[in-house]
C-alpha cells in the first residue's frame, strides 16, 4: 500500500483533533473508532473481508503500513473468521497514541509539551497543515449536503465519525441537528464500513460483554451481576498500566 493516500484512521483522528485545543474529541469511543477503522482500511486494501458478522483474512500479505501490517498478523493468527464486535472491543491500549506519533513522524501534526496543574507533563497536538483536515471535512459536508452516494472511504468515514460520536464535534448545536442526522444516514452506502460502525456502537452500548454460548472456563471469574468476565482477545497486546507520574496524552 503507497503512502500517497490517507488511511481511514488517519482521517479519523485528523478529524477528531480539535485545531484550537489539541485535543482529541471522544477520546474513548475514538480508540474503538480506530481499531474499526483499521479493519474497513484492510478490508478496501483486499486483506480481510465481512463474513456475516465476522472478519476473515483472505490475503496475509503485508501492506506495507506497520500498523495495519500489525493488526493484519494479529487477524491472521486467530485462525478463524472473528466477530467484529469482540475485535474491537478487545483491549487495545495505546492505540491512538500510536497514531498520532505516526502523524507526527508524518508532519502532519507536531507535539506541544505542556503541564497539567502545574506538575503532569502532558502532550498536544497540532495540526501542521490544517488544510488537510478541511479537503476531509469537505468531503464529509458534500455529502451530507449533496445527497449523493460517496465514494466508499469517505461513506466509511462518515459511517465511523457518528459510531464514535464525533456528530456533535463536527456539526454542533441545534443548526448542526439535520446534519448529524444525514451523517448517520450515510453509514448505508458501505457494507464494510457499516458493519464495523454498528460494532463500534454495539461494543459503547456493552454487546461486547455479553457471554458467550460456550461455557466460561473453570477458574474464570464472573463480573457483577453473574457474566462473565470479559475475555481479552487472543494476541492482542496488553499495555502495563503507566506510573502515576507517567506523561498524560491530552484528550
Amino acid at each position: 500500500m503507497g503512502r500517497s493516500r490517507r488511511t481511514i484512521p488517519e482521517e479519523l483522528l485528523l478529524l477528531a483533533l480539535d485545531p484550537t485545543t489539541g485535543t482529541t474529541a471522544q477520546p474513548q469511543s475514538l480508540d474503538l473508532g480506530l481499531a474499526g477503522a483499521q479493519l474497513v482500511e484492510l478490508a478496501l486494501a483486499g486483506r480481510i473481508a465481512p463474513d456475516g458478522d465476522r472478519i476473515a483474512v483472505v490475503a496475509p500479505r503485508p501492506t506495507g503500513d506497520p500498523t495495519l501490517d500489525c493488526a493484519l498478523e494479529l487477524l491472521r493468527r486467530r485462525g478463524a473468521p472473528v466477530r467484529a464486535v469482540h475485535w474491537i472491543g478487545g483491549p487495545r491500549l495505546g492505540l491512538r497514541q500510536t497514531y498520532l506519533s505516526h502523524l507526527e513522524r508524518c508532519g502532519m501534526v507536531h507535539a506541544v509539551e505542556g503541564q497539567m496543574c502545574g506538575v503532569l507533563p502532558t502532550t498536544r497536538y497540532q495540526a501542521t497543515d490544517n488544510e488537510i483536515s478541511r479537503e476531509i471535512r469537505a468531503r464529509l459536508d458534500s455529502a451530507i449536503r449533496t445527497g449523493v452516494p460517496p465514494d466508499p472511504r469517505t461513506a466509511a468515514l462518515a459511517a465511523l465519525a457518528h459510531a464514535v460520536g464525533l456528530g456533535k464535534h463536527l456539526y454542533p448545536g441545534n443548526e448542526g441537528r439535520s446534519s448529524r442526522s444525514r451523517l448517520r444516514d450515510l453509514i448505508r452506502h458501505d457494507p464494510m464500513g457499516g458493519l464495523v460502525a454498528h460494532a463500534v456502537m454495539d461494543v459503547q452500548n456493552g454487546a461486547a460483554a455479553q457471554p458467550r454460548r460456550s461455557p466460561a472456563p473453570a477458574g474464570r471469574q464472573a463480573a457483577p451481576g453473574g457474566r462473565a468476565a470479559a475475555e481479552p482477545a487472543r494476541g492482542v497486546p496488553v499495555q502495563p498500566r503507566r506510573g502515576s507520574m507517567a506523561r498524560v496524552v491530552a484528550h
